[in-house]
């Protein structure tokens, strides 16, 4: 059974300390939503994402574990990405919606939430995460750097919490990064939609990680690094 307050695996690759959160199903996320989940007496909680967001995996399996009933607001397409059917094999109600604009699920899930009394979960699982901050914790380390991506921002601010020492770098992959205090900021290059192909021998998120990835690799940084891998 996934239990996400475990502490995460850590491994070394091309001299990198890896956390690979990819190994839980949902990876990361899972460890915000059953923080959230838990916390609540509700049966049905509403997400609003993208197609190719590991965040809709995240919030079905947790749902599934907890015998609750995830609802995801997602963009119509003409087939669905392998992100959403896994969701819907955990059991998740799929809503599509055209225009997919995120204005728009975000908007029509608030109202489904309001209609039903369903708890709406904010894009990422919300600013920040205990959740994730405690994970960090439980490894014990002090990297120099830290490296991930940013969609919403809630993992990176997390992460800056857990080690505020370190210099955090954050690969902008989505359209809008709420600011992070004291990140450095690299934008991904690409639409979040368009994946990307990164060399690495543990299994990389084409939207999302695998560009963090690939900018860690081109530049480099000296001394002690980590990479959070939210899902593969």
């Amino acid at each position: 059974m996934l239990n996400p307050i475990t502490s995460p695996t850590i491994e070394t690759h091309q001299g990198i300390q890896v956390v690979r959160d990819d190994l839980l199903p949902g990876g990361s996320k899972a460890r915000i939503f059953k923080e959230t989940l838990n916390a609540s007496s509700a049966a049905e909680f509403v997400y609003a994402g993208p197609g190719f967001g590991a965040a809709q995996i995240a919030l079905a399996a947790v749902a599934y574990q907890l015998c609750k009933q995830a609802t995801l607001f997602v963009p119509w397409r003409s087939e669905r990405t392998r992100y959403t059917k896994e969701a819907e094999n955990y059991g998740a109600r799929i809503i599509e919606v055209r225009p997919g604009y995120l204005s728009v699920l975000q908007s029509r899930a608030r109202a489904y939430a309001d209609k039903t009394g369903a708890v709406m979960i904010p894009f990422g699982g919300g600013t920040q995460s205990t959740a994730i901050t405690q994970a960090a914790r439980t490894l014990d380390i002090k990297p120099r750097h830290v490296w991930c991506a940013g969609g919403s921002g809630t993992l990176a601010r997390s992460l800056k919490a857990a080690w505020p020492d370190a210099q955090l770098h954050v690969v902008k992959v989505g359209k809008d990064l709420p600011v992070i205090s004291g990140a450095q900021i690299y934008d991904a290059g690409c639409a979040f939609s368009k994946p990307v192909t990164a060399k690495a021998d543990f299994p990389l998120h084409p939207n999302y990680e695998a560009k963090a990835w690939s900018k860690l690799m081109a530049g480099g940084t000296k001394g002690a690094t980590l990479f959070w891998n939210v899902h593969g």
